[in-house]
This record gives structure tokens, C-alpha cells and sequence, in this order.
């Protein structure tokens, strides 16, 4: 069973960090709702999941796939692009402390969010809050993992622009993504599907066992998938989306191999 971590958005979520969406008042009780919706579809699509200790003062607190890659059984500590951001690295570096080898990035800015993982490379984005010291410091950590990191021209979050869809029922693999956003070819002909006209933040998308996750705001592109063969179930997260939220970002997800113990000690 894949264990999802999350964390519940702080009432102080106004104040999130922005960059690409102008600030509108968020309803934190409405966002709070949806986040548990979220939580829902995570455990109807088979996870596990683990809060991670509420921190009220982070505003950016729920978008913990910024903080953390897992990886196997390592947890690699990002250091995000908002230096402001540090306690959200130690909360979730002492949560995942005993049951991953933790390591930490010592170098440059990175978020989880610029990190897509493709088999056994790593793409990372170059963008507003990941640098090329970033990428570098996760170059050195992640070769031992024999794991390799592509960097790629990014947007707000590498992720926002594309993400991993996996098999379709043709038995290919395939990205979804923006090719506004991001340069398809980055992705060394893998076989990508575009995102509907008008849907230019459908891209990140959620792929958890036999589910894909997809925004609530973008039936168009859901319609594709489904027309790929894949199971798609939207999920409202427009209060969310005004923090420039989207799928990926409000879990960490730990896909844990067949016949590991690693859940058993658990707690959540």
C-alpha cells in the first residue's frame, strides 16, 4: 500500500507564497474541506495516509512535496527557493527520520515541486525557486541512488507544466503536459500528450496505482485521458489553486515495494 503524507493547510494560508496567480482571498475553512476531499481520493486510490504535524504559522505549510523527495527508502530534504520555508524542512525531515535514510540538500535552492521522477531519471526544472547549485547539490545525492538528474527549462514548478501519467491502456508511458509551458523534447521522446486548448493548468495530474487525479476545472483534458484508457477521477481544489496549488503538491507519496516492512512502524 503507498503511503501519502500530507499536511492540513494553516488557517494563515492568505499568506502564501505567490508568483504566477494575482492574490485573491482565499476561504481557509473551504480550502481546509477540500484538502480533506483530497485526502479521500488518496485512500479511495488505495494509499495510506500520514499527516505530518500541523504547523499554523507556515502558510505554505501544505505543499509539502516541496520539502521532500522520496526516493526508496531515502528521503532527500530540499531547500526550497523561500529560505522562509525551513521549518517545513525540519518538520518533515524529524517525521520521516525513522523510517527513511534522511538526507539533506547543503547547496543552492530546490523545490520538490520542480522534480519529476521518470524511472530512474530525475528531470529538474530551472525555475523561479530551483537554481543550478540546487540541481547540482541533488546531482551528487542521487548518483549513489543510481539515479541520473536532467535539468529542464521550468515554469512556476517543473510539475505544473507536465507530469508522469504512466501506462495507458496501449501499454505505453506517457506525460502529460503544456507544451506552452515546457519544451516537450526536454523529455528525450518520451510520448507526451497535450493538455486540452484553454486548460493550461490541467498538467498536473496525480497518478496513484490505477488513478489519475485531475483537476476538477479541466473536463477537457480529463476527457482525453480517459479517452487514453485512463481511470480519471476530478477532484475540486479551486480554493487550493489560488495558493497556486495543484495535485502533486499537497503529498509526498511513498510507493513501498512488495514484501517491505517499512509501514509497520508507522504512526498516523
Amino acid at each position: 500500500m503507498p503511503i501519502a503524507y500530507t499536511r492540513a493547510p494553516s488557517a494563515n494560508l492568505n499568506n502564501c507564497q505567490l508568483t504566477h496567480v494575482d492574490r485573491v482571498p482565499i476561504d481557509a475553512a473551504r480550502a481546509a474541506a477540500q484538502h480533506a476531499a483530497y485526502e479521500a481520493a488518496l485512500t479511495a486510490a488505495g494509499c495510506r495516509v500520514v499527516r505530518l504535524p500541523p504547523l499554523p504559522d507556515a502558510p505554505d505549510g501544505v505543499f509539502v512535496e516541496d520539502t521532500a523527495l522520496l526516493l526508496g527508502e531515502t528521503a532527500v530534504i530540499t531547500r526550497p527557493g523561500n529560505a522562509m520555508r525551513a521549518d517545513e524542512t525540519d518538520s518533515v525531515a524529524r517525521a520521516l527520520a525513522a523510517d527513511f535514510r534522511v538526507i539533506r540538500l547543503t547547496a543552492g535552492r530546490l523545490d520538490g515541486g520542480d522534480v519529476l521522477r521518470v524511472d530512474n531519471t530525475l528531470f529538474a526544472g530551472l525555475s523561479t525557486r530551483t537554481d543550478r547549485a540546487g540541481i547540482g547539490a541533488l546531482t551528487a545525492v542521487v548518483g549513489a541512488l543510481g539515479l541520473s538528474v536532467v535539468p529542464v527549462a521550468g515554469s512556476l514548478h517543473l510539475k505544473t507544466a507536465v507530469t508522469w501519467l504512466g501506462p495507458a491502456a496501449d501499454g505505453r508511458g506517457w506525460l502529460l503536459a503544456n507544451p506552452a509551458w515546457v519544451d516537450p523534447a526536454a523529455f528525450d521522446g518520451i510520448n507526451y500528450l497535450p493538455v486540452a486548448p484553454g486548460d493550461d493548468w490541467a498538467a498536473n495530474t496525480l497518478r496513484l496505482g490505477g488513478t489519475v487525479l485531475v483537476a476538477a476545472g479541466a473536463p477537457r483534458t480529463a476527457a482525453r485521458l480517459r479517452a487514453r484508457g485512463y481511470h480519471v477521477v476530478s477532484l475540486d481544489i479551486s480554493e487550493l489553486q489560488k495558493a497556486e496549488a495543484g495535485l502533486t503538491c499537497l503529498s509526498l507519496i511513498h510507493a513501498v515495494p512488495a514484501g517491505s516492512t517499512h509501514d509497520q512502524g508507522l504512526k498516523g
